[in-house]
């Protein structure tokens, strides 16, 4: 099988299994969304969703954001892995976002990255989620899916590399979802930690599952 027919397989399973695939963050605006997607930095979804409420009402701009000191912010987020951290990010990002983007979330990659908090895998949410640009976002989730069914070789040992094999065999119009598809399939099905393979509807093509079981194959 070739990588383009593996990929045309995994493609047509998604597309069936998975119609709908969009980020379990909850937000109302892009600003909301770039503060949820930094909190979510080796935190889950689930965490972030249950902190941002009541900091989205304390300050739901980057204004009422910026003029917050770290300490003020770090009250609302202390529940997060690395608070004291992304609580300085978060005032940071804002200050900048005033200063530089007039209050606005830019959505070029070169722009996003300067903002404290904000690295390649944020920029390229943001991106793909609010602007649907053709980003694929490759967190642990994706890059260990991504090697275990086989899209990406094993010579790509950095999310930058697992990044451009993706996105070279995904067709660009599907890169926003298939970032989603791969998240949500490593959260729930292709877990970092007794994965269902059983129940998981790409074993067929599964590079690890046929490894495991010493399969062919399939055609």
């Amino acid at each position: 099988m070739t990588k383009k027919e593996l990929y045309q397989h995994i493609i047509d399973y998604f597309e069936e299994a998975m119609p709908v695939a969009e980020t379990e963050l909850h937000y109302s605006n892009p600003f909301e969304l770039l503060v949820a997607v930094i909190l979510s930095a080796q935190c889950t979804d689930k965490r972030v969703n249950q902190i941002t409420p009541p900091l989205f009402e304390a300050f739901p701009d980057a204004a009422t954001l910026a003029a917050q000191s770290p300490d003020t912010v770090f009250e609302y987020i202390r529940s997060v892995s690395y608070p004291n951290n992304k609580a300085k990010h978060l005032v940071g990002m804002a200050r900048m976002l005033l200063e530089d983007y007039q209050g606005e979330v830019p959505s070029d990659l070169d722009q996003l990255v300067r903002l404290p908090g904000v690295g390649r895998k944020t920029a390229n949410v943001i991106q793909a989620v609010i602007f649907q640009k053709a980003a694929m976002a490759v967190d642990t989730h994706v890059f260990r899916v991504s090697h275990r069914i086989g899209l990406v070789t094993d010579r790509c040992t950095t999310p930058l590399s697992v990044e451009k094999q993706l996105v070279r065999y995904f067709p660009e119009e599907l890169i926003p979802k298939a970032h989603h598809w791969l998240i949500l399939h490593g959260r729930y099905t292709c877990t970092a930690r007794n994965p269902k393979c059983d129940a998981c509807g790409l074993k067929a093509y599964c590079r690890e599952y046929r490894k495991k079981y010493k399969l062919s194959e399939k055609k």
